[in-house]
């Protein structure tokens, strides 16, 4: 989704040059093709650093790939950041941004976020079974997965952004979650084809159910919010729908498009979306936890929940990935071994869909603001729906139908050959996952977000989220998802 950044920095829209939508679309599709070429013999991505949970830090690090071990960990965690440079700097180039200052901030980001990456997978973070932890020598463990990485990123931006303000102004540059969590998606489609199709069933139902749970987010959500807004806040017009679309649907791109969809200042969408940033990094730190205490037997409400609920596709598939780590953690314990990727799956698949619409709603509110409300006689094109589709996802749904179709219409001698190529992708995905987590945290500068005098815009969003729109999206996810589990592991 278009990006809000530090606190008011300028939405990247890409007028000045591509967009981070087109641009986000082609990297991800590009790292997903260049695992694919795998197929005609040539590992082109097993180089990527892979992660494993270790007692001794110097086990933590290898190649995806054993025919590039000659690289060792090490080795290859500095191939990875080089190509991330390579391919990023290019990226920003065609955003017609500082190439030199993203290099070098990417640098700081790069090393902060997979250092937490690796600290996440410590065995006393991320054990979470007896044999595990007799595997390692440990008595004890937080019991996280190794996704417990994405939390000790998260802190760390946190900690960053409002303690050591110097540094974070210099990693500013490279501090850009929305761009990261688009490619990551991207890659993310084929992966989720690959998964979903073992179980087509419990798959199908997760994409209607999520389907149809988008109706709440656009014609419950908004509209009770934006009279909350007008009726016992006083905010305009201009302020109110923004604000509506901000808490209601997903956050900084549909607040952006609002903006663009009624003409409204600048500013308004940019405080709305420094909001959306601030609120959705305290959903990450609250809501997984309250998931994994009350919704644990009910796996795939919890995953619903965080895409209903929490604001922002960076945030939401950080809640879900953090939930899914909790819960499914505490059901190991349990006895009971869930197959990974369901929670977080559901996540992403009700936001997807809720980010498929925000053109179509776009375009609804410019007719209404065009025709009805400001009377400027100019007439609403169907173009806006165009311009304000989120286009990564385009690259999500290529990615998702190349891995059905690996999964459903290739012989199961093919299927095993790309699978271990997706899972190289894949890498490269949890990668981006962690820059997100990480650029979520940098951006929570609460004291300067409190100086600019924003009180009544926060008491509004706090009001309508926690009173009305976190429980609700539970309620809607629970009739939707209530009894679905995701298969056992094997």
């Amino acid at each position: 989704m278009t990006t809000a950044t530090n606190s008011f920095e300028r939405p990247r829209d890409g007028h000045a040059g591509l967009s981070e939508d087109w641009l986000a679309l082609g990297i991800g599709l590009f790292i997903f093709a260049m695992a694919i070429a795998g197929l005609s013999q040539i590992d082109l991505l097993g180089w990527v650093v892979s992660t494993s949970v270790w007692v001794d830090v110097s086990a933590a690090l290898r190649p995806a790939s054993t025919r590039y071990a000659s690289l060792g960990g090490f080795g290859s965690l500095v191939v990875t950041y080089i190509a991330l440079l390579a391919i990023l700097s290019i990226g920003v180039a065609f955003l017609r941004a500082n190439v030199k200052r993203f290099a070098l901030a990417f640098t700081g980001v790069f090393a902060i976020s997979y250092t937490c990456w690796i600290l996440g997978h410590n065995a006393h973070l991320a054990a979470t079974t007896p044999p595990e932890l007799q595997q390692f020598g440990i008595s004890w463990s937080l019991k996280l997965t190794n996704e417990g990485g994405y939390v000790v990123a998260l802190i760390a931006g946190l900690v960053i952004a409002n303690f050591f303000p110097y540094v974070a102004a210099r990693l500013n540059e490279a501090i850009r979650p929305e761009l990261y969590i688009k490619i990551a998606i991207v890659i993310l489609g084929g992966f989720f084809a690959l998964t979903f199709a073992s179980k087509l069933s419990l798959a199908g139902s997760v994409l209607f159910r999520g389907l149809a749970a988008i109706v709440e987010a656009y014609l419950i959500y908004w509209a009770v919010i934006y009279f909350i807004a007008r009726k016992y806040f006083g905010f305009t017009r201009e302020w109110a729908a923004p604000l509506a679309s901000g808490i209601s649907i997903c956050g900084v791109s549909a607040a952006i498009a609002t903006g663009a969809a009624i003409r409204s200042r600048p500013a308004v969408p940019i405080l709305v979306s420094s909001l959306v940033v601030i609120f959705a990094v305290v959903e990450v730190l609250l809501l997984p936890w309250i998931a994994n205490t009350f919704l644990a037997h009910e796996p795939l409400v919890a995953g619903a929940w965080m895409g209903l609920a929490v604001k922002t596709d960076g945030a939401a598939v950080a809640a879900g990935g953090i939930s899914e780590a909790l819960i499914l953690a505490k059901n190991a314990a349990e006895g009971v071994h869930y197959q990974p990727g369901w929670i977080l799956g559901t996540t992403a698949a009700v936001k997807v869909f809720i980010d498929l619409f925000i053109g179509v709603w776009a375009f609804v509110l410019a007719y209404i603001w065009t025709n009805h409300i400001v009377g400027t006689g100019e007439q609403a094109r169907v173009t806006e729906i165009w311009r304000h589709f989120p286009k990564f996802i385009l690259g999500f749904l290529v990615t998702f139908l190349i891995g059905l179709y690996f999964a459903l219409g290739t012989s199961p001698a093919t299927l095993q050959k790309v699978t271990p190529l997706i899972g190289e992708a894949n890498n490269f995905r949890v990668i981006f996952f962690v820059l997100t987590f990480f650029s979520i945290g940098m951006l929570s500068d609460f004291r300067k977000l409190w100086q600019e005098g924003f009180g009544k815009l926060a008491l509004v969003y706090f009001v309508s989220l926690f009173g009305f729109v976190i429980w609700v999206g539970l309620l809607i996810s629970w009739l939707f998802f209530h009894g679905m589990k995701p298969p056992l592991a094997s």
